[in-house]
């Protein structure tokens, strides 16, 4: 574990076994969701986790919290291998490490108002008194664009980015050091999700906060991410600073889901990536390079051989034995419904709309 990191994980396997069945031995076969992922979280960096629905991100994610626990591997933060620890051990440090879930809809108890809610996780972890804790809603309700007067509402009187604005402000309430992003904005409005993300942005900034974001969204990981990673069945293919990632991808599956990002341009021409096949199962999943039944560029040491996760020199690791004779290929032209490059923009204008409305209440 480098001096930088605050959040360490080694070889972490997930495995969910499967029931017994018909077949001698099929209770011995398990899904592969996490499959040998070692990486590193920066503190008071944003780190992505990008990949399709099915890939193991979430899972990933539920691990490095300790709301699941692993197979096999460890998970380092701050000295402790959580991997080891019991409840006890671990009470203390989960006001440390906090989680945004994906459905604003879901993750509210519609049965408690948002005041409530608020209040809870600084009554279970015993913080301050009462005009401390209530001194605490305040700030947080403020700092999400609500108003004290909305404490008393419940979750169904709220818009969805509303919802998701006081999930973020539950999460804050305990002055954690890590918050996990899964898919934070995914279920949201595309206009909704500019002011969200741009939320995150600010509250990470004001609070020192370290973040993983946990997306399959590529406009959402160019935005708001300083490193990001990618992972295909299970496993973490490639991993970069997120400016090197999107210039220059090595991993042919980091290159085909770049190229299939629709281009607002008709006139931007490259030369296309194109995924072919199904992923296959995460139960009995390829040897040797797990993309190697779907990659252009496949040779028989990749159906034999498993690639290890490697940098050349600097930050720019890959799971690709050819990376080095494989040209860079460049997003090709797609339809303009709704894209990436839009949808980006659009998120940067939020970003400087937020930005001139501070400068304005600060004048």
């Amino acid at each position: 574990m480098s001096a930088t990191a605050m959040l360490s994980l080694q070889e972490v396997t997930r495995h969910f076994p499967l029931s017994g069945g018909w077949l001698s031995g099929a209770s011995r076969r398990a899904v592969r969701a996490v499959d040998g992922v070692s990486l590193e979280v920066r503190r008071g960096e944003t780190l992505a986790i990008v990949g399709e629905s099915g890939c193991g991100k979430s899972t990933l994610a539920k691990l490095m919290l300790r709301l699941d626990r692993v197979t096999s591997g460890s998970i380092h933060f701050d000295g402790n291998d959580l991997t080891t620890l019991g409840e006890a051990e671990m009470r203390p440090l989960r006001r440390r490490l906090q989680i945004i879930f994906q459905d604003p809809f879901a993750s509210l108890n519609p049965r408690m108002t948002v005041g409530d809610m608020l209040r809870e996780p600084l009554v279970i972890h015993r913080i301050g008194g009462r005009r401390e804790r209530e001194a605490r809603v305040r700030e947080l309700i403020d700092l999400i664009g609500l108003t004290a007067e909305q404490l008393d509402r419940y979750p169904h009187e709220f818009s969805g980015g509303q919802r998701q604005r006081i999930g973020i402000a539950r999460a804050l309430m305990v002055h954690p050091e890590l918050v996990v992003g899964d898919e934070p904005v995914s279920a949201l409005d595309v206009s909704v999700q500019a002011q969200v993300i741009n939320l995150l942005a600010d509250l990470k900034q004001r609070f020192h906060l370290t973040l993983v974001v946990i997306s399959h969204d590529l406009a959402v990981v160019k935005h708001m991410s300083d490193r990001a990673g990618v992972m295909y069945l299970g496993k973490l293919v490639e991993m970069a600073g997120t400016r090197a990632l999107f210039a220059e991808p090595r991993h042919p599956y980091t290159q085909g889901l770049l190229a299939a990002v629709p281009r607002p341009d008709p006139a931007v021409r490259g030369r296309p990536a194109i995924i072919e096949g199904d992923v296959p199962s995460p139960i009995d999943p390829p040897a040797g390079c797990r993309f190697h039944t779907r990659c252009p560029h496949a040779r028989e040491r990749c159906r034999v051989e498993e690639p290890a996760l490697s940098a050349d020199r600097g930050d720019h690791a890959v799971a690709c034995h050819f990376w080095r004779e494989i040209d860079g290929i460049a997003p090709a032209r797609g339809a303009p419904s709704l894209p990436y490059q839009q949808r980006l923009d659009l998120f940067v204008r939020g970003r400087a709309a937020q930005d001139a409305a501070l400068g304005a209440n600060q004048g």
